[in-house]
């Protein structure tokens, strides 16, 4: 590493990482080769002349020096992260910007129509998206890279609002040809014993940790294979006899070849939005009122229809 500076990147690199228990998953989530980080990571601890992580096989864990370069490290980026916000803010023209993070496809019926609303009510107002996991994006709304992020499940996160939205059912996506693919709907039983894929990138890993846990259940540890693709080449790779995945109701919207989509049961998944109450941007305040007033819709909508 040369000259004496220690660069943001190498300590993103270290916080990713102990995030992440490993510099493959860590690299997979901020789109970097795994060399580039373990090469940083030894650099920097060549440089600091001690060992921030325990290295094995299962991947990586802090030492006691790791832990304190982590818990400033932190600090370092969230105060970057503000000054950041804040010199964006100065800068902002017309009637701002609003940075979204997704977990779900844009194909949510929901999440879309939220989306439409927004964009027809205030055209000026310039949205920009990212994709990554609930951690990265927990992680981006307290450091106010993002405003707000739409989430998997219901949990309260710390120095967040959180607020359930909608739900969408689960659908197992199989190849056209699978002997479940002539069933109209399946339960978890009729999966035992099944392959299943996921993507590294996010939303492979709650996919997951879902599969593990609805299976597990029933007795049977599952076999789960992890592809370093995007969510499409996933699918194409089911339609190709690779395995079965899950999929969300919005994903169903996603056209691709040579794959059926059968849902679970009355499985549902629910969705969350969460944003930091201390952010003021104006945009996210207009976006929270529609939100707002669309889930007071579908409420209405649903008890009208019991």
């Amino acid at each position: 590493m040369p000259g004496s500076s220690i660069e943001l990147r190498h300590i993103s690199y270290v916080v990713a990482a102990s995030e992440h228990g490993s510099f493959r998953r860590a690299a997979a989530a901020l789109g970097v080769q795994e060399s580039a980080i373990s090469r940083r990571v030894r650099d920097l601890e060549i440089r600091l002349g001690t060992a921030l992580f325990v290295r094995s096989h299962s991947g990586v864990t802090l030492t006691l020096a790791g832990k304190q370069f982590v818990d400033r490290g932190r600090k370092a980026l969230s105060e970057i992260g503000l000054a950041r916000t804040e010199v964006a803010a100065i800068g902002r023209v017309g009637d701002g910007e609003l940075r979204i993070g997704i977990l779900s496809s844009l194909g949510s019926s929901f999440l879309a129509d939220l989306i439409q609303k927004f964009s027809e009510r205030y055209a000026a107002i310039q949205m920009s998206f990212a994709d990554g996991d609930q951690a990265e994006h927990v992680a981006a709304i307290r450091q106010r890279q993002l405003d707000v992020a739409f989430l998997t499940g219901t949990l309260e996160w710390e120095g967040c609002e959180c607020r359930h939205l909608w739900s969408e059912q689960v659908f197992v996506a199989m190849p056209e040809q699978h002997m479940l693919a002539e069933a109209a709907q399946l339960d978890w039983v009729d999966v035992i014993g099944e392959r299943f894929i996921v993507s590294d990138a996010a939303p492979g890993q709650e996919i997951y940790n879902y599969l593990v846990q609805r299976l597990a259940g029933l007795g049977r540890q599952p076999e789960i294979l992890p592809h370093s693709v995007g969510r499409h080449n996933l699918l194409s790779l089911v339609a190709l006899g690779q395995g079965l995945t899950l999929a969300s109701e919005g994903v169903t919207a996603t056209q691709v070849p040579g794959v059926a989509f059968r849902p679970i049961g009355n499985e549902t998944l629910p969705y969350s939005m969460v944003w930091s109450a201390q952010n003021d941007n104006p945009a996210l305040l207009r976006f929270l009122d529609i939100a707002a007033s669309l889930e007071t819709q579908n409420v209405s909508l649903v008890t009208s229809r019991a």
